[in-house]
């Protein structure tokens, strides 16, 4: 924890700093308003002690200006009984909570703590948030294909409503694209879109993960957390392989979608959101149903309306506009073409891995072939059996290549950089991650 304390008294700052570091925590000093404002300007605090009764500047001047700055550091307020009515005017300002004086070291550390969690609670949700709307943006959905096209057709009109929605298809047909694009084209685009992959997450945490818990819930929790279902709040809630949900949590997840409340683990408080749900799943819901697997009552939440991907072997039209498209995800691709014979493997092979295969393989091929054009014998085709062949993995494909250009580069980062068409700062953190030092 980083703190600043703020007093015009010498002694107070002394004592709270000595006992403060005993606590490991790191403190800087400010004897008066201006002092404050000028360290809040140059670093990140994650808590404030102020002193309202300040000459020149007080603490409320402190607190209003801190808005402009842009800091993020919770506010204790530390006042005198005769200005208690001041520090709740500082409260409504944004301040966490306040403390009259004299005070004893037992009353302030609970708040000083209960300050640092809510920061970090705040900071965790803001990084999660912005990495949330990085991975809504730029995704555009490619087809041509009629079936498609009345897909997103249907999905346009759907996407103004607040229904849920269940997506259907195989595995890397791209059911989470459709549930991004939905949520783009909705009133709610505003707001946050929350994936979450049902069967990525083991059965014992994914409850906590969606709900949220209070501290001390379990072994472990040792602050509050809000679940994913808050982070959502006005937004978008996408349940990815639904069917993978275990049961006891689909009954908790019904009550959601019903009620639009719920309670952290270990919570004693109901909770309000305000979320749609797209759910999507390449497992048969009914069939699951019938195994006693999936409860019929959520079914029937989560499929007002179901959308049904077709697999990549029934609109074949698609496969073209793809290829198209990831050859101008990189600079490095942009020359490069399929001929004619090679693009007619290409639709004739039946893509059991649907679009999420074909992508890794088109990109295979791109950083493998050293001319622009791509003949049928650069494929990875058993041609008589119709099969990809080969074990060679996409990273290792692309390490070989990034080393490659690195090192008829001369070594000069910035032109390699520059030849394989991305940012420098992503083949320095690439670099780093094959162990290749300066």
């Amino acid at each position: 924890m980083k703190l600043l304390i703020c007093d015009d008294e010498k002694n107070i700052r002394q004592v709270l700093k000595i006992e403060l570091a005993t606590e490991g925590v790191e403190v800087d000093e400010a004897e008066n308003g201006q002092k404050a404002l000028e360290l809040l300007e140059k670093n990140e605090y994650d808590v404030l002690l102020l002193d309202l009764n300040m000459p020149h500047v007080s603490g409320m001047e402190v607190l209003q200006k801190m808005k402009s700055l842009d800091s993020r550091a919770e506010v204790v307020i530390l006042t005198a009984n005769t200005s208690i009515s001041t520090a709740v005017e500082a409260m409504r300002s944004g301040a966490y909570d306040y403390l009259t004086k004299p005070f004893k070291m037992e009353e302030l550390l609970p708040i000083i703590e209960k300050a640092y969690e809510k920061k970090k609670l705040r900071s965790e949700n803001l990084l999660l948030k912005t990495q949330i709307k990085r991975q809504t943006e730029n995704r555009p959905l490619i087809a041509k294909s009629r079936v498609m096209l009345d897909l997103l057709d249907t999905l346009r009109k759907a996407a103004r409503s607040d229904y849920a929605v269940l997506i259907t298809g195989e595995s890397g047909v791209g059911k989470e694209l459709i549930a991004t694009s939905m949520h783009q084209e909705s009133l709610r685009s505003e707001g946050p879109f929350v994936p979450i992959n049902c069967g990525a997450i083991p059965e014992t945490m994914i409850e906590s993960e969606l709900f949220g818990y209070e501290k001390g819930a379990f072994t472990g929790a040792q602050a509050r957390k809000p679940g994913l279902l808050e982070v959502a709040n006005n937004g978008t809630l996408f349940l990815d392989e639904i069917g993978d949900m275990p049961l006891a949590l689909q009954v908790k997840l019904l009550r959601v979608i019903e009620t639009g409340s719920f309670f952290r683990l270990g919570g004693v408080r109901e909770q309000k959101v305000d979320v749609r749900f797209l759910a999507a799943t390449n497992k048969d819901l009914h069939a699951e149903i019938s195994k006693g697997a999936f409860r019929q009552d959520l079914f029937y939440r989560i499929s007002t309306l179901t959308l049904h991907i077709a697999p990549l072997r029934e609109r074949t039209e698609d496969i073209p506009p793809l290829i198209d498209h990831f050859k101008e995800e990189s600079h490095a691709f942009r020359n490069k073409r399929f001929s004619r014979e090679a693009l007619a493997l290409l639709m004739a092979y039946p893509w059991p891995g649907n679009v999420r295969e074909l992508q890794n393989v088109v990109h295979r091929v791109f950083l493998l072939s050293t001319g622009d054009v791509i003949e049928p014998s650069h494929l990875p085709f058993d041609h008589g059996a119709g099969q990809l062949t080969g074990a060679t993995r996409l990273e290792d494909v692309e390490r070989g290549h990034i080393l490659k250009v690195l090192k008829a580069s001369g070594g000069q980062r910035n032109k390699a950089a520059e030849a394989l068409g991305i940012d420098p700062k992503t083949l320095y953190r690439k670099l780093a991650g094959y162990g290749v030092k300066e």
